[in-house]
């Protein structure tokens, strides 16, 4: 004990840094780390999408301290299996005999007719030989575990897609009427990509769900119409480097004011884009005047809408207009010429897109290479009791090990 002790001092402080290191990356890329820091991931994820505020929860430190956490688990697990896997792969080691093995027969050959048909069947040989005893060790798909750590590898690139949108990504909504324009971003030096409103369709079933919500528009770069397109659930527009989506919409009035002289106060539509009582309602202000119109849509099937004028002292007046009538409000006159829509679009800007849907791909095949081209390791060697060979088979989820048994017992009883 006293010797122990007098070793264990003589540990150089460097050499106790490096164990202490060894000891947190195995934890780092243990798989059952990695399993819970991705749980706590998608747990993080569903409360921010369940809760009011939620999504500000994600920018927080903690949220990026766990993603850096899951980024490390992923590095470590690479770095910690990939040196004995690429052993394994170019050095087969032996097949030890228990749960999870599997054992076949063979009749007695020649080890190097062994080690001839192993690698016509595919698989990657090694041979040994030592006091007057030989064995075959092989390996067949060993390059899938590689595969199996490239999946470690695709969740850290989406990890770090994620961190380059939050970084430098942008989202802006803006609300058009027909024929008004917006830029895609936050005005700045020389940015010019902007979008235009032509018109928004909209049809509805019988059972008054929306069949069809068509938003045409125009993309523009310095003031210059570039292209048209139209905008449709799930199918937004791209422009610039930015996806620009219909949101969400609703009625606008169109409205001709004038004057008992005759002067033109207001000419275009007004959005109805706040609700009361379930009634889409809006207002148009007249400085001029120093009065406001209070709009409510009181009947969406006959296309009724209230209109009230509304000066300093409260409620002057108000009338109910049909599309094309006109009334007497006050001292305006006021016609409802027609009905329009107005559209609320979110325009996204993301360059870590490219990097998240890459190492989604990534993601896919190397799992799908894992789990649909499973390693198969073997030894094979001589049984002195009997006189023949003895394969022990183990091979990474065997749903039906009885094929490849099958296949290797043809392989090796060739003549």
């Amino acid at each position: 004990m006293v010797a122990s002790r007098v070793a264990d001092r003589s540990i150089s402080a460097a050499d106790r840094l490096a164990r202490g290191a060894e000891r947190l990356l195995r934890l780092l890329g243990d798989a059952r780390t990695g399993l819970v820091l991705l749980l706590l991931t998608g747990l993080a994820n569903a409360v921010a999408a369940f809760l009011p505020g939620g999504p500000r929860l994600l920018d927080a430190w903690p949220y990026a301290l766990l993603l850096a956490a899951v980024a490390l688990s992923g590095v470590a697990a690479v770095a910690v299996r990939a040196p004995a896997a690429w052993r394994e792969w170019r050095r087969p080691g032996a097949v030890q005999p228990g749960p999870g093995s599997m054992r076949l027969e063979l009749s007695a050959a020649p080890r190097d007719d062994i080690v001839a048909r192993l690698r016509t069947a595919g698989y990657r040989t090694r041979a040994e030989e030592g006091r007057g005893r030989w064995a075959v060790h092989g390996v067949r798909r060993g390059a899938s575990r590689f595969s199996g750590l490239a999946s470690h590898l695709a969740l850290l690139l989406i990890v770090i897609g994620a961190a380059i949108g939050a970084a430098f990504g942008s989202e802006t909504t803006f609300s058009l009427l027909r024929g008004e324009q917006a830029l895609l971003d936050e005005p700045r030096q020389g940015f010019s990509a902007a979008v235009r409103l032509e018109e928004f369709q909209a049809e509805f079933g019988a059972d008054g769900r929306p069949s069809r919500l068509d938003t045409r528009v125009t993309f523009l770069e310095a003031g210059e119409a570039v292209s048209s397109s139209v905008l449709r659930v799930n199918q937004p527009g791209d422009f610039g480097g930015y996806l620009v989506h219909p949101w969400t919409y609703g009625p606008a009035v169109r409205l001709r004011v004038t004057s008992l002289g005759g002067a033109t106060l207001l000419d275009g539509s007004v959005p109805l884009d706040e609700t009361r009582d379930g009634v889409p309602t809006g207002a148009a202000d007249l400085p001029a005047q120093g009065v406001t119109l209070g709009l409510a849509l009181t009947d969406a099937d006959a296309n009724a809408l209230g209109v009230s004028l509304v000066g300093g002292g409260g409620l002057v007046d108000a009338v109910r207009l049909l599309p094309g009538e006109s009334a007497r409000l006050g001292d305006l006159t006021v016609q409802l010429t027609g009905f329009d829509a107005w559209v609320t679009f979110l325009s996204r800007r993301d360059p870590g897109l490219l990097v998240l849907f890459g190492a989604a791909g990534a993601l896919s095949a190397s799992l799908v290479i894992a789990f649909w081209l499973p390693r198969r390791r073997l030894t094979v060697r001589p049984v002195p009791a009997t006189g023949g060979l003895e394969l022990l088979l183990r091979g990474e989820r065997f749903d039906d090990p009885g094929p490849e048994l099958a296949r290797l017992r043809r392989s090796l009883a060739r003549s």
